[in-house]
C-alpha cells in the first residue's frame, strides 16, 4: 500500500500474533512435554480442522453463550455454507470421533490434541483472538476414576513443565436430574440482587444464570457472594460421583480445593468440572480448564456416550514459563580460508548434520576474524578452521567456545562428531 511516496507494510491483524524463531523453542518445549505426558496415560493424537460447520458450536456450545453471541469468526463459504473457526477444540474432537465411528474400537477412547482456535474478543495479555491450546479428551466412561486420571494427568503435565504454582479447583455442576432445581433456586436469588448485576449478567439471569457466578465484574461478585451452591443440590448420584472423584485423588496425593462457585462457559458440561489457577496473570487466572460432558456425544448426533476433557491455553503458560531459554544453538561453527577449503567444509558439514549434530557455516566468503565473530554471536559449542594447511594434513584443531581449550582432531566427519557428542572434552 502507498500514502502519497510512502511505502505503508502490510502488518499483523490485531490479536493475531506471529511467534518469532527465539520464542518457539519455548512452545516446542511445551508440546514436546504434552506428547510425553499425554502418552504415558495413553492417550492419542487427532488432527481435526480449523473450520467446521457453524451449526456444530450452535449445538454442542449453546446458543446463549458469549462465544457463540459475540465471538466466533463466522462466514458463508461460496455454496452458502455458514462455517466457523473453531473456538474450542472439544465440539470438532467429538464430531469426528462420531464421524468416524470410534466408540466401535474401544470402549474408552482417549484423544489428544493441540492446535489453533479463534475468538474475536478484545485482546489482552494471554488472551488473544488467534490462540493455541492442547487438549485431551477421555470419551467412554462416567467411572469417576477416569475423571480423576484425567486430574492427574493434568497436574503431572504441570510439574514436568516445571509449573508449581498454578493450583487444582475442582467443582461438579450436577447433571440434568439436580442442575434444573439449582437453576430456579440461583434465579430466583438473582432476582433480588439483578440492579446490582452488570448488563451482561442481568441478560444472563434468564438465558445462562449459573455463568453470572463466573462473571469477573466486582458489582457482580460481591453481589452474588451470598448465592446458593450447587453441591447443596447434588441428587444422590452426582454426589456419589463427586465423592469418588475426590476419594481417587486423594489415594493418589493429588492436591486440589473445592471451589463450589466454579461454572463453565460451555452449556455441554456436567458433574465434574475443574480449573488450574494462578494468581500470576492478573485477570486470566485459569491457564487449563475442563470437565465432564456426558450428554454431549448423543446431542451431536451420536450414541449415548460419556466424556471428559481439558484444554490448556499455549499462549498462558509460555507467560507462566517467561524468559526461560530453549534457544537452539549450533553445536559446530565451520569457518574456512579460501575456495577448496569452502567444498571440505560443506563436505564436513553435511557429514555431521546427517550424524544428528547442528552445524552452522557462513554462506559469504567473509574474513576469518567475521566469520568467529559470527560463531560466538550464535554461540556455537565448538568450531573449526579449515585452510589449505588443515586440508593438506588432515588434522584440524577443535575449538571449545567456552573456554577456549583446544584439540587436534582427524579432518574427518566421523571423527569430530566422537569428539564433540562424547569426546575427552565434554
Amino acid at each position: 500500500m502507498k500514502r502519497g511516496n510512502l511505502q505503508v507494510g502490510i502488518s499483523a491483524i490485531k490479536g493475531f500474533n506471529d511467534l518469532l524463531p527465539f520464542e518457539s523453542g519455548l512452545w516446542q518445549f511445551i508440546e514436546q512435554t504434552a506428547r510425553k505426558v499425554f502418552s504415558r496415560y495413553g492417550f492419542q493424537e487427532i488432527r481435526v480442522p480449523v473450520v467446521e460447520k457453524t451449526e456444530l458450536f450452535c449445538r454442542s456450545i449453546g446458543d446463549t453463550t458469549d462465544i457463540v453471541e459475540k465471538e466466533m469468526y463466522t462466514f458463508a463459504d461460496k455454496g452458502g455454507n455458514s462455517l466457523t473457526l473453531r473456538p474450542e477444540g472439544t465440539a470438532g474432537v467429538v464430531r469426528a470421533f462420531i464421524e468416524h465411528k470410534l466408540y466401535a474400537l474401544d470402549s474408552l477412547t482417549k484423544l489428544c490434541y493441540m492446535g489453533p482456535m479463534f475468538r474475536h474478543e478484545r485482546p489482552q495479555k494471554g488472551r488473544y483472538r488467534q490462540f493455541h491450546q492442547i487438549g485431551v479428551e477421555a470419551i467412554g466412561s462416567t467411572d469417576p476414576m477416569v475423571d480423576a486420571q484425567v486430574l492427574h494427568l493434568v497436574s503431572r503435565l504441570f510439574q514436568e513443565l516445571g509449573l508449581t504454582e498454578p493450583s487444582l479447583q475442582i467443582n461438579s455442576l450436577g447433571c440434568p436430574v439436580c442442575r434444573p432445581t439449582y437453576r430456579r433456586a440461583l434465579v430466583n436469588f438473582l432476582s433480588g440482587c439483578q440492579d446490582a448485576l452488570c448488563a451482561d449478567c442481568r441478560r444472563r439471569q434468564a438465558t445462562n444464570p449459573l455463568r453470572v457466578l463466573d462473571c469477573k465484574v466486582p458489582g457482580c461478585i460481591l453481589a452474588t457472594q451470598g448465592a446458593p451452591t450447587i453441591s447443596d443440590y447434588l441428587c444422590p448420584d452426582c454426589d456419589t460421583h463427586f465423592s469418588g472423584v475426590q476419594g481417587y485423588l486423594n489415594a493418589a496425593d493429588v492436591p486440589y480445593s473445592l471451589n463450589s462457585r466454579m461454572v463453565r462457559g460451555l452449556d455441554y458440561y456436567t458433574r465434574t468440572t475443574f480449573e488450574l489457577v494462578t494468581g500470576l496473570l492478573g485477570a486470566q487466572s485459569a491457564v487449563a480448564a475442563g470437565g465432564r460432558y456426558d450428554g454431549l456425544v448423543e446431542q451431536l448426533g451420536g450414541p449415548s456416550v460419556p466424556g471428559i476433557g481439558f484444554a490448556l491455553g499455549v499462549e498462558r503458560v509460555a507467560l507462566l514459563l517467561g524468559d526461560r531459554s530453549f534457544e537452539q544453538v549450533p553445536d559446530l561453527f565451520v569457518a574456512v580460508m579460501g575456495d577448496s577449503a569452502r567444498k571440505t567444509g560443506f563436505r564436513i558439514m553435511s557429514g555431521l548434520q546427517d550424524a544428528g549434530l547442528r552445524v552452522e557455516a557462513d554462506a559469504e566468503a567473509k574474513s576469518l576474524k567475521s566469520q568467529l565473530r559470527r560463531a560466538d554471536k550464535l554461540k556455537a559449542r565448538y568450531s573449526i578452521v579449515i585452510g589449505e594447511t588443515e586440508i593438506e594434513t588432515n588434522k584440524v584443531t577443535l575449538k571449545r567456545m567456552a573456554d577456549g581449550e583446544q584439540e587436534l582432531v582427524s579432518l574427518e566427519a566421523v571423527e569430530l562428531a566422537a569428539k564433540i557428542t562424547g569426546g575427552s572434552m565434554l
